[in-house]
């Protein structure tokens, strides 16, 4: 289930940039995204990845994205999260 989410969350995160960042596909793909890391590697073990001390920086940018993709300003929303994605995941 959480590979199917994640997958269906990187699936439509790509398909709402390529519909001109369609905030409401970028919105639905960044919670599919997360609700399937918590699937995948489970509760406790992602919040403690995401909330370690030298990672808070790329949380604070990737989440601080997902936020204000959800306030429907997808572009800088994006440019945020993808910064904290490579900070995050580098």
């Amino acid at each position: 289930i959480g590979v199917g989410l994640v997958g269906f969350g990187i699936f439509f995160v790509l398909f709402g940039m390529l519909l001109y960042f369609d905030s409401v596909l970028l919105a639905f793909g960044n919670i599919l995204f997360l609700s399937g890391l918590v699937f995948i590697i489970g509760f406790r073990r992602t919040f403690t990845f995401f909330f370690q001390r030298p990672k808070l920086k790329g949380t604070s940018f990737f989440l601080g994205g997902v936020i204000i993709v959800l306030m429907r300003w997808p572009i800088l929303g994006m440019l945020l999260e993808a910064y904290g994605f490579i900070t995050l995941f580098r």
